[in-house]
């Protein structure tokens, strides 16, 4: 265990980790929203388009993979900021690409170091972080989801509307520069799980972590979660402007209230779920989440307004889901390995997230007027997921839970 942080000095380093995924998570976000610009521009259709955005979610699978035979080998803040400052340049090489197979190319390297920083921001957030607040803090992390859907994605599109579609990972990539200078003032130096003793081979601490039966059910339990999600995510904007009637210049109003709406609610839920009880609350955040996933995927033409109702919902529980769920995730790990199951984690979910991505790519169609269709069957897909997730949480056992003792 490393010693405790004072509670000020907690705050700064979950603050600081907050806007590192922010700028990961914002990467990864602008894609999606970008889906009608894209279209036009590489004149691509849906499976094209689900390939571009899986590209990312394949190489952070691989890349998290080769991570688990080295994360818990070194400091943690070096090679977080050293991942980071990889991962602005891949993000700057977007932006430069000249069409569209350069641009997956690049999408991929972006994955590839991404992968294995966002496992790293869990990981600290599992060492540094008491059991008894770490539903807490993953609430803090989520608000980087937040902001990146309130201020960075409409930001984003902004920028592709009024100069071209490349300037948003331009602009990521100055971001990241920015974060890689905090990181290295604010962040203090993580080095308590490093064994002294020398592995037979790099990949010791990776068959020790998939030996665990308990890591096993972690990892289904997370894969099942991003599948439920993931089918349904990549195309919402896509649905909206091909099906739902919504304009694309009104595409930022959607994520800002989604975004500013889970900015409110992303800290109260992890409060509730280390107060109540992670997976209670979980089963209850989840079950809630199955109404949203079935009307983003049925609605037809709808007002703007209504749209946004809808897809707020969405936002508040189906991304809600993931704070009691990353918790419950992260405090399954034996501590002496949290950092080798958090990058296997990533690469099952990152994995997942290509899959669920590349079939929902094929499952929708465009017809001749530019309608979606297929996202009814995506929703379907979506809904037994999430279930499955429900069943199976109560069958992992979480680390640093209290003992209780019977009388």
């Amino acid at each position: 265990m490393h010693p405790p942080l004072s509670k000020s000095r907690e705050q700064f380093l979950l603050l600081t980790l907050a806007g590192i995924q922010f700028v990961h998570i914002l990467d990864f976000m602008i894609m999606m929203p970008l889906g009608p610009i894209l279209l036009e521009a590489f004149a691509i259709g849906t499976p094209e388009f689900g390939l571009l955005v899986a590209s990312y979610s394949f190489s952070a699978a691989i890349s998290g993979l080769l991570g688990a035979t080295f994360i818990d080998r070194f400091e943690r803040k070096r090679l977080l900021l050293i991942v980071f400052a990889l991962f602005g340049l891949a993000t700057l090489a977007c932006g430069l690409a000249p069409g569209y197979t350069t641009l997956l190319v690049a999408r991929g390297l972006a994955g590839a170091f991404g992968g294995v920083m966002g496992a790293l921001v869990q990981t600290i957030v599992g060492d540094a972080i008491p059991f008894a607040r770490r539903a807490k803090a993953s609430g803090i992390i989520a608000t980087a989801f937040s902001v990146s859907t309130v201020a960075g994605v409409p930001l984003s599109l902004w920028l592709a509307s009024h100069f071209q579609w490349s300037a948003p990972f331009i602009f990521i990539a100055l971001l990241s520069l920015v974060f890689i200078v905090v990181g290295f003032l604010i962040l203090p130096e993580l080095k308590h799980h490093l064994s002294k003793e020398k592995r037979a081979h790099p990949f010791s601490a990776m068959f020790e972590v998939l030996r665990d039966t308990n890591h096993q059910k972690a990892l289904v339990y997370s894969s099942l979660i991003i599948f439920s999600g993931f089918t349904v995510i990549p195309f919402i904007t896509v649905y909206a402007v091909g099906t739902v009637g919504i304009a694309t210049q009104d595409i930022p109003m959607v994520y800002l209230f989604g975004g500013a709406a889970t900015l409110f609610t992303a800290r109260r839920i992890g409060h509730w779920a280390d107060r109540r009880g992670k997976v209670e609350v979980y089963r209850m955040i989840a079950l809630a989440a199955l109404l949203p996933l079935l009307v983003v995927t049925h609605i037809g033409a709808v007002p703007l307004w209504a749209w946004v109702i809808c897809t707020t919902v969405f936002f508040i529980l189906v991304s809600g889901r993931m704070i009691p769920a990353m918790a419950i995730i992260t405090s399954a790990a034996q501590p002496g390995l949290r950092g080798t199951f958090m990058s296997i984690n990533g690469t099952v979910q990152s994995l997942t997230m290509g899959l669920a991505t590349t079939l929902a790519g094929f499952l929708i169609t465009q017809n001749a007027t530019g309608q979606i269709v297929g996202y009814r069957g995506v929703g379907y897909v979506a809904v037994t997921a999430n279930i499955l997730a429900i069943l199976f949480v109560s069958r992992i056992v979480m680390h640093d839970r209290p003992v209780v003792v019977a009388k």
